[in-house]
């Protein structure tokens, strides 16, 4: 009670001492300060010059609609705006603007120019310590025109039995001993145009080339392929004129037309070696291989065995024993276990050396092939293989290639961005233009009409597109043979038809990963040369995903194609029952109603009322539809043949006259095919 009569005592003071203030100074005006209101801050937006509109949500603390919102009856593309398309900074200020928020440019933090931290191949080699090595010699040439028997016969294995359907399917390196003690490296690369770039890639790796021509067949098209590639390759060529056992055969026509692509043979007064040979009877095969001793003596081939390992990946895979395992060319120095290796992005301690028979052995030499184990990643095909003296050497390789590649990525990433906002300033432009002549309010509403369905359907909430499409997850057994699948798929042209999306590629076995994956994007896998195990395809089953398995790519293709075909709609095409002339009309008194009725004859195949039918008269349709009523003389028939009358009524109302034809057919629908033609 003493504390609430503190405060009335209190208060009443104040009061008091602000009247008697008044009274003693009426002269002074005193202004009563109204109660000051917080103006509330505008939530500030840290920004740089480029974000994407994830980033710029980020930035907001908003969801990535609420910038979608903001950008509204702009001439921003809202509908190819995706969540890591970037924004210029024109629009990132104009979406915080309308959000009722305001801006500050980020710090600008100063960013150390990176070391180069690569590695190059050595400098020459001293003449003095170079050694003769093995010539790599690469067989090339046309399908099934011998390539893999001659091999076969050059090392008395059975290759060709062991691929599939007889054909190569990826690159193979051998080790072949003469005879007279010499040694020679063959390359095996595939004769079908599929693996063109695999056959370059050989070309570019080889010391000879063996251009294998069938007697029989002469010059084709992967004959003249391989022309190219060696040209482009400045590797010299020796012609292996197969099949000379045939009856047919005629080398001699073989070399005339080799002319016609600069490939003179020595007969005809050039430099290029034509051996005649017969792969399957192994005919003058120790002559073919001393032509290649001879110019390979010519070609002065030799090489460094000292210094750091230098060598070129023909093969990787991923082996489930061994893990990744490359085939690779050694080209300089002595690989060995214990050495660190860089390929790409990717880098091994060898654990392992396996010679061309799968047995393992402590070092290998310059020419030689060797399959390498001990690889962190697997290393594409193709690439350069360089030893360095250190893991952490290796390490700062691998992430200084990483690190450019993404940089480089990023240029690209923004020279597009660049492209696409200009190619839009420029439609808003025109948009502009073509709306100049009306007026502010106008204008207003033809924007708004425009953007209406947009406002309606947010891009996080549009509906799939209604065009046909396929994802394909691609799996193989080797990366030289995934890559060849890819190229030919790089060459589909038929995405009016149907869209075809490759979500995911690699080399190995089918996954779990890999059922997952085509789970989410509705796909279909395609396994070549690999495997799928009992729980993986029965999970596969469970969640109704196609796996198609192939060992030979020529039928992967076809099975492609047919599954691209199944997904369009079936064409129907028309095929003629019959023909009738009108020969006579009159009606018929049906209840109240008069029925036209046309008297006709059978002039070709048969009238079959459950069929469809056609009236015409001259050029001109009349009618098409069915019919109400099929007589013969007076009995209701189904059909009537060849060279019988009969009379016909319509399910439509339509004078008849003497001459017209009544044609009867039926629609049957047959499946489309894609359009696309891979070549072979």
């Amino acid at each position: 009670m003493s504390a609430l009569f503190l405060i009335f005592i209190s208060y009443f003071a104040q009061i008091t001492s602000v009247i008697s203030g008044r009274g003693h100074n009426n002269s002074q005006k005193t202004s009563v300060k109204p109660l000051k209101v917080e103006k509330q801050e505008k939530q500030e937006v840290e920004i740089k010059q480029s974000m994407s509109v994830s980033e710029l949500a980020q930035a907001m603390n908003k969801d990535i609609d609420h910038v979608y919102e903001a950008l509204l009856n702009t001439s921003v593309d809202l509908e190819h705006l995706e969540p890591n398309t970037m924004l210029g900074e024109k629009w990132i200020k104009e979406a915080i603007k309308r959000c009722g928020m305001k801006y500050k440019w980020a710090k600008i933090v100063e960013t150390k120019v990176r070391e180069n931290k690569d590695i190059q191949r050595q400098p020459p080699p001293d003449l003095a310590r170079l050694v003769n090595r093995p010539p790599v010699v690469t067989i090339m040439g046309h399908v099934d025109h011998g390539k893999t028997t001659l091999l076969d016969s050059l090392r008395k294995s059975q290759i060709a039995a062991q691929e599939a359907g007889g054909i190569t399917q990826h690159i193979g390196a051998f080790l072949v001993q003469l005879p007279s003690g010499e040694m020679i490296t063959f390359l095996d690369t595939p004769g079908h145009a599929a693996f063109s770039a695999m056959r370059a890639r050989g070309a570019l790796i080889t010391d000879i080339i063996i251009l294998v021509v069938a007697a029989d067949d002469g010059v084709m098209n992967q004959t003249i392929e391989s022309i190219q590639h060696a040209k482009k390759a400045k590797v010299p060529i020796i012609v292996a004129v197969n099949k000379c056992d045939k009856p047919q055969a005629d080398p001699k026509k073989v070399k005339r037309d080799l002319l016609a692509y600069d490939v003179v043979c020595e007969e005809l007064g050039g430099d290029v070696q034509a051996i005649h040979i017969s792969a399957l009877q192994g005919e003058n095969l120790l002559e073919l291989a001393e032509a290649i001793i001879a110019l390979a003596e010519v070609l002065e081939l030799k090489a460094d065995p000292l210094g750091l390992t230098e060598g070129t990946v023909i093969e990787s895979r991923t082996d489930k024993g061994k893990g990744p395992v490359t085939t690779a060319i050694i080209q300089r120095g002595i690989l060995k276990k214990g050495c660190i290796l860089v390929a790409g992005k990717a880098w091994a301690k060898v654990r392992l050396l396996f010679d061309v028979n799968n047995q393992a052995v402590a070092e290998a030499g310059p020419g030689t092939p060797v399959e390498i184990v001990g690889w962190k990643e697997l290393p594409s095909v193709g690439e350069e293989i360089l030893e360095v003296e250190s893991e952490q050497r290796a390490r700062e390789v691998v992430e200084w290639r990483t690190y450019t590649e993404e940089q480089n990525k990023l240029k690209e990433d923004q020279r597009v961005i660049v492209a696409n906002q200009m190619q839009h300033q420029e439609s808003y432009k025109k948009e502009r233009e073509r709306l100049a002549h009306l007026s502010w309010k106008q204008r207003k509403a033809v924007l708004y009409r425009a953007n209406k369905h947009r406002m309606a359907c947010r891009p996080s909430e549009r509906a799939e597109t209604e065009e046909l499409s396929l994802s394909l997850i691609v799996k193989g057994d080797v990366e030289g043979s995934v890559e060849a699948i890819l190229n030919i798929l790089e060459s589909y042209d038929a995405d009016e038809q149907c869209q075809l999306n490759i979500v995911h590629f690699g080399v190995g076995d089918i996954s779990e990963n890999d059922i997952n994956l085509a789970e989410a994007f509705s796909g279909t896998i395609y396994g070549f040369n690999v495997a799928a195990n009992k729980s993986i395809q029965d999970i596969a089953a469970k969640k109704q995903i196609p796996l198609k398995m192939h060992r030979v790519i020529y039928h992967l293709i076809d099975d492609l194609k047919e599954e691209l075909g199944s997904k369009l709609a079936p064409t129907t095409e028309e095929k003629i029952i019959g023909e009738a002339s009108v020969l006579a009309t009159f009606d018929v008194t049906i209840g109240k109603k008069k029925v036209p009725v046309a008297g006709c004859r059978i002039q070709k195949g048969q009238l079959d009322k459950k069929m469809k039918f056609r009236l015409t008269r001259g050029k001109e349709i009349l009618w098409e539809g069915s019919l109400t009523a099929l007589k013969h003389h007076k009995d209701d028939v189904q059909i009537v043949k060849t060279g019988m009358e009969c009379g016909v009524s319509l399910d439509k109302v339509i004078e008849f006259n003497v001459g017209d034809e009544i044609i009867c057919y039926e629609e049957i629908e047959k499946p489309q095919r894609i359009s696309w033609d891979p070549g072979f």
